[in-house]
């Protein structure tokens, strides 16, 4: 298959490149390097990387910031990075990239736990991920031509302790190597419309 990784400079898309490559050819996609540039907040942007990379057999984001601030002190300001880069950059991939993948091809997105065990200081990231899970369902009844969506949640990542650490006391982190298999699971399986939990 051709799989479009978006996010695959970072500790997470790194290792789905790693964990998929060894069977698929894997185009990488990110802010600053890969094989093509994206920038998820901009429409035009991801338009243009699908222009460049052709078709496509699966699409994957391990990409989305949110801001990490105690909720008294987010402003509308906070909320909009999160909603325009982690919710709306991936709700932009599924819209410009279905277009591009083959019949029968999928879509899977990124989310965390966060979405049912908030933590201080997580609200944006709690909303962001709850409302990505909430469009993979409504999508995956809607998308054309046997297109599959599903994401991954993921816990915090050991190899992410160093920065995420102490927003996430208490919290068993899981290997990277271990979060990437769902992508997999997901890529070359066939459900849809499913949310893989990596806790």
């Amino acid at each position: 298959m051709k799989i479009l990784i978006v996010g695959a400079g970072g500790t997470l898309g790194q290792a789905v490149s790693d964990e998929l490559g060894a069977r698929h050819d894997i185009v990488r996609a990110g802010r600053s390097r890969g094989d093509v540039r994206v920038d998820l907040r901009d429409a035009t942007s991801v338009a243009a990387m699908f222009r460049d990379v052709g078709d496509l057999d699966a699409i994957i984001c391990t990409a989305g910031k949110v801001p990490f601030k105690p909720l008294a002190d987010l402003d509308d300001a906070d909320y909009l990075e999160g909603l325009q880069d982690k919710l709306m950059g991936q709700v932009r991939l599924v819209h410009a990239g279905t277009p591009h993948l083959r019949d029968g091809g999928s879509i899977t997105l990124i989310t965390g736990i966060l979405t049912e065990q908030p933590i201080v200081a997580g609200a944006c990231a709690s909303l962001v991920n709850g409302a990505v899970e909430a469009f993979v369902r409504a999508s995956a009844i809607e998308l054309p031509r046997g297109i599959r969506i599903n994401a991954v949640s993921p816990t915090v990542l050991e190899e992410s302790m160093g920065s995420y650490g102490p927003f996430f006391r208490g919290f068993e982190p899981v290997p990277v190597k271990r979060a990437a298999l769902a992508f997999s699971r997901s890529v070359e399986g066939r459900q849809t419309g499913q949310v893989y939990k990596v806790w």
